[in-house]
Parts: structure tokens; C-alpha cells; sequence
């Protein structure tokens, strides 16, 4: 669940490219019928559809990064499953083909990177790039990236303009009184009613139960009997729903750095429950500088360095770095250090250079950068899709005195995140779409044993949630990476683990237990 903690203006035109000449009233279906169906029949016709298509794998367009021998194509699937021949919108996939025999070839693994909002396209990139991690997996797999509904290339939505949504600096994540959250409620409402604007008929259709449709129409189009899923972060929320709604397709599934599926935590929960983590896992990092101040100098002890972030935020908020960089901008920046160990040298010597006085590594690093207008268009679309899958997906408190209660008691102990990631999520209280009910993820005829693997002080998405899921899912294991916290962990060089999972992927061995692994290797000034 990777995500900014700050929003742009409300702004107004309409956005969502739906497929052009598709008709608003559904034909009649491939089976005869007329009218509305149920959302399983929808999803069964677009994927029988979707299996007769296939894909047409091209050359990727220049601009979108994605080098030879890397393809692309697109799949085509309904806007709204109860309307299964009315408007379509098309879904940018992408793959890299296995690089073992026909012999060795098991089929697609297909891959979401979590958000709600993020890009799978680079998937495939762990393959031309040779990643040593992925070799053998290679090997046995294509590996297939995919835009989820409403990203990137996917119909894509933009909630307010991208070269507004990043200007800085944004207001003081933080009240310091009444008159603080009153503007702060106004920008999270103005925000909701610009994503209804721009939205369209789009915006009620973003859901998860949605993705996981879809993902089963991307296996089909991929020609799968079963699918291969590879879930990180909120991608293990798509899996969990995936397996529950579609629970005799799947092939095999690990789900890494989980969301907690229980839907009393979806989603408000689960927010409050990172605002916790987050000061956990800042700790750690913390810890780690004043382990090593004799490179960073900014304390040797734990308390020593908190008090040196208290000062930089309030230098920050009396005059802003640069000019945009005020303590919205800091939170954006640092928090790179709970979700990443990779990111604790950077901020740290970033942070080290400041207090030395060198202020510009800090501020350009955490300045908006008005040249970058595909990443600023990314990162707003990321957000506007986080937003409306999140608010959508389940019915938020809509009593502002909910929220007012729960984060000023949070904020007491956890005041790093807790604000920032309160006006990121308010636009749900006022929401202009109807929100659905969400899935109860639970084990059912078909399921095969899934694969979990999750570090221990996950920011992110605290162990809690892997512990549940692994609850519900029945027959699943277990992986624990003790005395780390790093986000998304497949990825990471540790032996250990990365045997597990490609063991697990390559011959559907799981160990006989729960069992864990070390920390992989922290890093070093």
C-alpha cells in the first residue's frame, strides 16, 4: 500500500477514457440473455471472450519504457460485470516470455505491485534485466505485468490536475487547531467532489472485487487453465479476493507483505493500525543512525535524533526548504525510511548534509519537481486510484468526530504519520460513489496451498494482517522474515527466503510448518 500523503486542489474536467463507440445499453449476451446478470455470469462471459481474443502481442510503444524482447498488448474487459456486453474498457498487459525449454515452461505468472494504484508493467524487467533473484523462476515462467483499472494506461483517472497536485508547500499535515481541520476537511471534500467531476462512470467500477474480475479475464485471455499470482502489498488484498471468489483458478499464489483482509480493517482500520507501524518502524531506522553516528552526526541515541527531526519539521514549517519544502513535503520524503531499508542511507545522509549545512541534497529530494510531468501525471493518477479503490470498496465513517476522535488519540503516540495519512484517506467520508460491500476472504472448495511470506515490523502492512490471512486461508504457510521490516520482500536478496518462494513456485513444495528466516542484510552508511 505505497501511497503519497498529500493531495492536490479539486480541479474539474472530465477524464476516464472508456473504449470509444461502446454502446451505453448492454446487447444481448452470449448466452441469449438481455439485460443485467449476475456479476459471476458477467465475469464467465468476459472471460470466455477473453480466451477467444487472446492478446496481440506487439512491440511496446516507445514511450513506455518497456525494452525488447518485452511485449504488449491489451485485454478488454467490462466496464460493469452485470453489464458484460455494454462499455469495455482495455487493460495494458505486458510480458516477458520464459527463458527455459517448452519442456520447462509451466505457464504466466502474473503480478500486482499493491497501491490501490500502482503499475505492474516493469514485472517483466526482472527478466531482461537478468535479476539473479529471478533466474530459475524465469525459467518455468512468463512473466506477465498488467495496469489494473484505472492506472496508467488502463482508462486511466485523474482526480485534479498533476501539475497542481504536486506544488508545494502543502498545508502542515499536523493542526495546530480547529481552524486547521476545518480547511483540512474542505480540501479532502473538494477532492472527493473533482474525482466525482472527473471520474465519470468510471469511478463506482474501481473496486477490488473489480480487479480480481479482472485478473481472471487476463488469465483467460492469457490462455491459463489456472492462474500464477505473484500479490505484493495491496496486491496480496487482490489476491485474497481473487482466491475467495475464484478459488478453483488458481494454480499457485504468494502473497507477500500482507494486507489484513478482515473486513473490519478494511480500510479504515488498516490506516490506523500503519500509524502505528510507521512510528515502530521509524524507530528502527532511528535506532540504526544513532547506531551509527559517527557517519550521520545527528546523535547517539534514539531520543537525540527524534529531537533532531522535531527541529527540522518546525524549521521546515516556519520557512519552507527551498522555497516548497515544508513538513507535508518531509513526511513524503522520510517516510521512504519506514517503508525501505534501501532508502535509510539516502534520507539519512540526506537529512546528515542538512543538519551540516548543506540544505540543497534535502530539498531536492523532497521538492516537487515541476519538469517531471510523466511522474507528476503517475503520481497523481497513483493516488487518485488509491483513493477511489479504498473508498469504494467499503462504507468509511462518515462522521467527522470518528476520525477527530480516533487520530488526536493516535497522534499522542504515533505523531510521525498519523495526520498525513488521515487527510489522505478523508475524501471517503464524503465519497460520490456508492461504495460495495467487501468480500469476506475465506477458504473454499478448490483453493490450493498459498505461499506467505511477510517481514516481522512491516510499516506498511503490519504482521498482523499476514497472521490473519493466514487464518483464512486454510492449508496456507507462513514464511516469517524475523527482526526486519522492509515492504515488498520477494525482491530482496536473503537466501533463505528466496528459496522458499522459488521452491514454491517451481514445484508447489511448501515447508511442512510455518517456519521463518533471518533479516536479509541491513544496510550499511
Amino acid at each position: 500500500m505505497k501511497r503519497t500523503a498529500v493531495l492536490g486542489a479539486a480541479g474539474t474536467v472530465i477524464a476516464g477514457a472508456l473504449i470509444a463507440g461502446a454502446v451505453a445499453a448492454p446487447a444481448a449476451s452470449a448466452d441469449g440473455r438481455r439485460g443485467p446478470v449476475s456479476e459471476a455470469r458477467g465475469v464467465a462471459l468476459a472471460a470466455a471472450r477473453a480466451a477467444r481474443a487472446g492478446v496481440d502481442w506487439q512491440d511496446c510503444p516507445a514511450d513506455w519504457g518497456l525494452e525488447k524482447p518485452i511485449q504488449c498488448g491489451w485485454v478488454s474487459v467490462p466496464l460493469d460485470y452485470r453489464h458484460p456486453d455494454g462499455r469495455r474498457i482495455r487493460l495494458a498487459v505486458d510480458r516477458a516470455t520464459s527463458t527455459g525449454t517448452p519442456d520447462e515452461r509451466q505457464g504466466a505468472l502474473v503480478y500486482n505491485p499493491g497501491g490501490p494504484g500502482a503499475s505492474g508493467l516493469r514485472f517483466p524487467r526482472r527478466v531482461t534485466t537478468k535479476s539473479a533473484l529471478w533466474a530459475k523462476t524465469a525459467k518455468a515462467y512468463d512473466f506477465v505485468g498488467f495496469d489494473p483499472r484505472g492506472v496508467g494506461h488502463s482508462a486511466p483517472l485523474s482526480c485534479v490536475d498533476p501539475q497542481e497536485f504536486i506544488k508545494g508547500p502543502k498545508p502542515d499535515p499536523v493542526p495546530d487547531g480547529e481552524a486547521d481541520k476545518r480547511a483540512q476537511r474542505k480540501t479532502a471534500a473538494e477532492y472527493a467532489d473533482s474525482c466525482g467531476e472527473r471520474g465519470g462512470d468510471l469511478l463506482p467500477h474501481l473496486t477490488t472485487p473489480n480487479n480480481a474480475r479482472d485478473l481472471d479475464v487476463i488469465r483467460a485471455a492469457l490462455g491459463e487453465a489456472k492462474l500464477n499470482f505473484l500479490g505484493v502489498s495491496y496486491g496480496t488484498y487482490l489476491g485474497a479476493v481473487y482466491g475467495t471468489l475464484f478459488p478453483g483458478h488458481l494454480r499457485r499464489m504468494v502473497m507477500d507483505s500482507v494486507t489484513n483482509p478482515d473486513t473490519r480493517q478494511i480500510w479504515y482500520g488498516n490506516n490506523l493500525a500503519q500509524d502505528v507501524a510507521f512510528e515502530n518502524r521509524l524507530t528502527d531506522w532511528m535506532t540504526w543512525i544513532a547506531r551509527h553516528d559517527a557517519a550521520f552526526h545527528l546523535g547517539d541515541t534514539v531520543a537525540k535524533v527524534r529531537a533532531r527531526w522535531d527541529v527540522l519539521r518546525a524549521a521546515a514549517k516556519k520557512e519552507p526548504l527551498g522555497g516548497t519544502v515544508g513538513p507535508a513535503e518531509l513526511i513524503g520524503y522520510f517516510q521512504n525510511a519506514p517503508y525501505y531499508d534501501s532508502y535509510w542511507v539516502e534520507v539519512a545522509t540526506n537529512w546528515s548534509k542538512y543538519a551540516a549545512g548543506d540544505p540543497a541534497p534535502l530539498t531536492a529530494a523532497a521538492a516537487p519537481d515541476p519538469s517531471d510531468t510523466a511522474g507528476n501525471t503517475a503520481a497523481e493518477n497513483s493516488t487518485a486510484v488509491y483513493t477511489a479503490v479504498e473508498c469504494a470498496d467499503v462504507q468509511w465513517p462518515t462522521d467527522w468526530r470518528t476520525w477527530d476522535r480516533d487520530n488526536s488519540r493516535l497522534h499522542e503516540r504515533y505523531p510521525f504519520f498519523t495526520w498525513a495519512n488521515a487527510w489522505l484517506n478523508l475524501p471517503c467520508a464524503t465519497w460520490p460513489a456508492k461504495s460495495v460491500k467487501p468480500v469476506e476472504v475465506t477458504t473454499r472448495k478448490g483453493l490450493p496451498p498459498v505461499l506467505i511470506v511477510q517481514s516481522e515490523r512491516d510499516a506498511a502492512t503490519p504482521y498482523a494482517g499476514a497472521l490473519e490471512l493466514h487464518r483464512r486461508f486454510k492449508g496456507s504457510r507462513l514464511v516469517t522474515e524475523k527482526d526486519a521490516g522492509s515492504h515488498g520482500i520477494t525482491n530482496l536478496p536473503n537466501p533463505c527466503l528466496n528459496t522458499k518462494v522459488e521452491d514454491y513456485l517451481l514445484s508447489g513444495r511448501l515447508d511442512a510448518a510455518d517456519t521463518s528466516c533471518g533479516p536479509h542484510a541491513v544496510p550499511q552508511p
